[in-house]
């Protein structure tokens, strides 16, 4: 047996005998190596391996601690093995019944030889003058088919969520993510700073890191992003660019309310500010309109497939400004990250047959019923959502820390979110957790959430001292 497992085992004897308690705090990994001498590089394979296991739980920022679950009987904080079969209320794939058999039709004049070698060729960025004009009515209306695109783009009197959108302003990547960090990488240069929510998408956060580029936390309040906040990052420091959710932000689900919109949009052109707005989740909210209508000249709005669509179609896009196209194209390129022409060809097809507006009224509907279904078990307890969403915020009773909380679900089978995976500036981190609602069965989804219920009620491990 190699030696870092050997050590491993003896950290989980001194867990198992009582040693070392739940929401105890281990060593630095560097201080671990020392006191065993050892190489960092051991000590990081042990802290691994004990992770693997299920013993500890790392916290951005603060440090690795030994994990707490709840006995059964509801008692007092205990360690327990991981349940089998886990219930996943952290990742966010929606998908409603009968989609599959939608899609396939579509599929089948694509597997002609004719049509088979033309869609398997190599497409760069720009993709193919068909998809543009799809995704472009994609776009631009929130549900394809139902407006024309075309103009080159709305301005601040769009109604609801319709707004023109220029063919030749759309460009494509291999997903939402890789759309995202095109955008940002274009926008950004290494070690400037790029303005964000304080609690903001996690990939956006992982990114910035690969790219070198400073993310600093912008003020929110219950209606989104404050204007001020933006003022006084921009005046404190230049920003380069601002990344934004204004539609179903994640993860606390606000949406920006217009008179919001508008004057952040006057404030970015005040500013001379560009903008990544990511409308992944917005076919939820299709009457809202974006960002980009009212700030059309500096915005990069940025879309997939993956929810809109299923979790395996994950062709990403843009509309790009002119003024900015080139920059985001080259990004994209030199990245790695252009899209694949048979996932736009099969996109192409699917929008013309209208499968798009289908699929969102359905999961609309079906997010609509499980957020129902979140309140009713989980009433009385401060959690804030929207409607339309597909996931929650929870911030949880006293007592409770995000990590033991999560790592006390883990022991009855269920993932959630920690809010340290969201936030910006981990020494703000509250105690809070993101439960994602799209992915188990309904019945299935209402006895996790009955679960997490009995746990946040039994008080966290602090909560006698």
């Amino acid at each position: 047996m190699d030696d870092y497992r050997l050590l491993a085992d003896r950290i989980a004897a001194d867990i198992a005998d009582g040693r070392l308690r739940p929401s105890q705090q281990l060593p630095t990994q560097r201080a671990f190596a020392r006191s065993h001498r050892i190489a960092p590089s051991t000590a990081g394979r042990v802290y691994r391996e004990l992770t693997r296991r299920g013993l500890t739980v790392g916290e951005v920022g603060r440090g690795t601690f030994v994990r707490a679950g709840r006995a059964a009987d509801g008692g007092q904080v205990a360690l327990a093995e991981p349940a089998a079969a886990r219930v996943d209320l952290e990742l966010n794939y929606p998908a409603v019944p009968g989609q599959a058999e939608l899609l396939s039709g579509a599929l089948a004049p694509l597997l002609r030889a004719d049509a088979l070698g033309d869609a398997l060729r190599p497409v760069g960025a720009a993709g193919t003058g068909a998809a543009r004009r799809a995704f472009a009515a994609l776009a631009g209306t929130g549900t394809a088919g139902t407006a024309s695109a075309g103009t080159a783009s709305a301005g601040a009197g769009s109604a609801g969520g319709c707004w023109g959108v220029d063919p030749e302003d759309l460009l494509f990547a291999g997903n939402g993510r890789q759309a995202i960090a095109g955008a940002l990488s274009a926008l950004v240069p290494p070690g400037q700073r790029l303005g964000v929510e304080a609690l903001t998408y996690p990939v956006v956060k992982a990114t910035a890191e690969r790219l070198g580029i400073v993310l600093v936390p912008l003020a929110m309040d219950e209606h989104g992003l404050l204007p001020e906040a933006v003022t006084a990052a921009h005046r404190a420091a230049p920003l380069r660019a601002v990344y934004v959710q204004p539609r179903l932000q994640n993860p606390l689900g606000v949406s920006l309310r217009p008179e919001r919109a508008a004057a952040l949009a006057e404030e970015f052109r005040r500013l001379d500010l560009p903008v990544v707005e990511d409308a992944v989740w917005s076919f939820l909210r299709p009457e809202l309109a974006p960002l980009a209508a009212l700030v059309p000249e500096r915005t990069v709005l940025v879309d997939s497939l993956s929810k809109r669509l299923a979790p395996g179609l994950t062709t990403g896009f843009a509309v790009v400004p002119g003024m900015l196209r080139e920059q985001v194209a080259g990004a994209l390129r030199s990245g790695g990250w252009t899209p694949s022409a048979f996932a736009l060809e099969a996109a192409v097809r699917w929008i013309a047959e209208g499968a798009p507006s289908v699929v969102e009224a359905a999961k609309r509907a079906d997010a609509a019923a499980r957020q129902l279904l979140a309140r009713e078990v989980l009433a009385g307890r401060r959690v804030q959502a929207d409607p339309c969403s597909y996931y929650l915020w929870w911030e949880l009773p006293g007592g409770w820390r995000a990590e033991t909380f999560v790592a006390a679900a883990a022991r009855a089978g269920i993932s959630v979110t920690p809010a340290t995976a969201f936030t910006v500036d981990p020494r703000l981190s509250p105690p809070a957790v993101r439960v994602g609602l799209a992915s188990p069965p309904l019945p299935v989804l209402a006895r996790a959430l009955e679960t997490l219920a009995r746990i946040a009620d039994c008080g966290g491990p602090t909560a006698d001292r």
